[in-house]
């Protein structure tokens, strides 16, 4: 029987796609050294799982399909110090900030409206679009610019009349970089010029370094009905798999219709948004200690990947992925190779080829990009393990 044009054309993550590879080597006694993915080692708050095992209700019952009224509470306490006025009719909690996204695009998007990404992007961006029936185009950034955003001109050759949205993420995954205020205005413009949404994807808001600022959309007024914010305790609390997110926005309207899609999924899980508005009385001390230690490590990995012949990437600005060229033709190649022919004293690593992230054939071959999700003593080792694979693999291929 045959399946679905559109389950058809999505693609496998290049994130997990090569796990069965670090599996055999791990059943073959390597010790593997996980790159691919960002999944943050940082010890989760506590007062999450002191309020689970505080939980007394005696049913546990459906949630309201907008948020548990304490989850909102928290989000409109949040959102306040940052200086944005969120009130319930300008919110709705998600099972993670991917349902935040899809419930985004199913209410602003039509099947084939467009949804422009500066690539390299998120790869379930395209996922997401596929799931909803649009689809994603694409203006590129550079690696040799930081990946920064191009002139006016050249994203707005990428617009056509079947462009509805902007969708971008700051601190950004995959490459770590964070738009300047001037570029926020871009977006800014843009939106307004071409009567576009901008969907603006914040999840790693306090992991920027060197004294950054993030900038957000958000804090402009004249585009606050065309502002949709994703948003999420993942990576800022170190809870990946609570699945708790958010999508906000001023344009009630919009939030109204999403409210269709969230009743028709019921709800968010209920004990985990009580334990999700917790983390949010986490203090600044957290944050200010979690910075520290990702940038130490981003320097660690920035620094040895630099000394390593071939490779090329900038330094990232927040987030903790860097994409970096290395001297190869194919990096799905090198990275199945590595993970099956390959250690250095027992260990390997295992990363995601970076081609995943790119809307454009052929761009991102040569690139991987790498978590430093890690400790730093680990991804000393990981550049060392790179520093002679490279070495192998240029004299075998």
């Amino acid at each position: 029987m045959k399946l679905s044009n559109r389950i058809s054309k999505m693609q496998f993550s290049p994130i997990r796609k090569l796990a069965p590879y670090a599996a055999k080597a791990r059943e073959d006694g390597k010790r593997v050294l996980g790159l691919n993915i960002g999944q943050p080692d940082i010890e989760t708050p506590a007062a999450f799982f002191d309020t689970l095992k505080n939980y007394e209700e005696k049913v546990l019952a459906y949630s309201d399909s907008r948020g548990q009224r304490v989850l909102l509470d928290a989000f409109t306490d949040y959102y306040a110090k940052l200086g944005y006025d969120f009130k319930d009719e300008n919110m709705v909690v998600t099972n993670g900030g991917s349902e935040a996204l899809l419930f985004s695009l199913m209410a602003i998007c039509d099947p084939e409206d467009e949804v422009l990404v500066p690539e390299p992007f998120y790869t379930n961006y395209s996922s997401f679009t596929e799931m909803a029936g649009c689809k994603v185009t694409s203006f590129k950034t550079y690696k040799e610019d930081g990946f920064h955003l191009p002139s006016k001109s050249e994203i707005e050759a990428s617009i056509t009349p079947n462009t509805k949205a902007i969708l971008y993420s700051s601190p950004s995954n995959p490459t770590g970089t964070v738009y300047t205020k001037a570029e926020i205005e871009l977006l800014r413009d843009l939106a307004i010029e071409h009567d576009l949404f901008l969907i603006t994807d914040e999840v790693y808001r306090e992991l920027v370094y060197d004294d950054l600022t993030v900038y957000s959309p958000l804090a402009y007024k004249e585009i606050e009905d065309r502002v949709v914010l994703t948003d999420s305790i993942s990576k800022r609390f170190s809870a990946c798999g609570a699945r708790i997110g958010l999508v906000a926005s001023k344009n009630t309207a919009l939030i109204n219709e999403i409210m269709k899609l969230t009743q028709a999924r019921l709800c968010a899980p209920t004990v985990e948004q009580v334990a999700a508005a917790a983390l949010y009385r986490t203090p600044e001390s957290f944050f200010e200690k979690t910075r520290a230690e990702y940038q130490h490590r981003r320097d660690i990995l920035f620094e040895g990947l630099s000394s390593i012949p071939g490779v090329f990437m900038r330094k990232p600005e927040g987030a903790f992925y860097i994409i970096a060229k290395f001297p190869v033709k194919s990096s799905e190649h090198f990275c199945q190779w590595i993970l099956e022919s390959y250690d250095l004293n027992g260990v390997t690593v295992m990363m995601a080829p970076a081609g995943g992230f790119y809307n454009t054939p052929g761009l991102g071959e040569d690139e991987v990009r790498i978590s430093y999700c890690i400790k730093a003593e680990d991804l000393k080792i990981a550049v060392e393990v790179l520093r002679s694979a490279l070495i192998e693999y240029s004299r075998l291929f």
